[in-house]
């Protein structure tokens, strides 16, 4: 069903009068967007803690193996004893 025809097929029964609506229908939609609204809240508060312990553990990584500092040559032996 396309746009127009559902735009179409509403405004036929708005127009009509007849419509009745749930009385209960705005408390079930403030209640309902109330659980969406926590529940987005505490995906954002999840994925910053998630963000904050990756920061964390990127950071204890590269202090501890140090990827900026060279690693020794190994193609060459030491010259000792000349």
């Amino acid at each position: 069903m396309s746009l127009r025809n559902r735009e179409s097929a509403v405004r036929q029964i708005l127009e009509r009068g007849s419509v009745q609506v749930p009385p209960d229908l705005c408390a079930a939609a403030v209640r309902r967007g109330g659980r969406l609204l926590r529940r987005r809240t505490m995906a954002r508060h999840v994925l910053w803690l998630v963000l904050a312990a990756a920061v964390v553990a990127f950071t204890v990584w590269a202090l501890t193996v140090r990827p900026w500092v060279e690693p020794p040559s190994t193609t060459t032996p030491p010259v000792t004893g000349w």
